[in-house]
């Protein structure tokens, strides 16, 4: 007998062998009760990772806490409360003008030139 022919006889055999035991008997059972003791010890548990993220939460409200003891403690306080804009005392052509005027409107002088400043410089 050749080792194919042998293996096409034993394999059925073999096959219908394995249920008769693992279903019969209760042998499967046993399999998953042994794989589930075996997973317990893997588990990710979604309580760390929460534990986790309100330990940084926690550390970061502590952090501010102390910044914000700390900003009340100093003698200074706000470095500017109470100060006022200097403006700038210097003689020239736009002494005594804020620096936040806008000036002259040139656009009616531009629309004279009509382009032809270039030539006009």
């Amino acid at each position: 007998m050749k080792t194919d022919e042998f293996k096409k006889i034993l394999k059925p055999l073999i096959k219908q062998t394995i249920k008769e035991v693992i279903l019969e008997e209760g042998i499967l059972s046993n399999i998953v009760a042994e794989v589930a003791k075996g997973l317990q010890g893997n588990l990710v548990v979604e309580t760390k990772a929460a534990e986790a993220t309100q330990k940084q939460i926690s550390h970061e409200e502590q952090r501010q806490e102390r910044i914000r003891r700390l900003n009340e403690a100093s003698k200074f306080g706000d470095a500017f409360d109470g100060t006022q804009e200097l403006r700038e005392q210097s003689q020239g052509p736009m002494s005594g003008v804020r620096p936040g005027d806008q000036g002259v409107d040139i656009s009616a002088i531009q629309k004279i030139a009509n382009g032809k400043w270039k030539r006009l410089i």
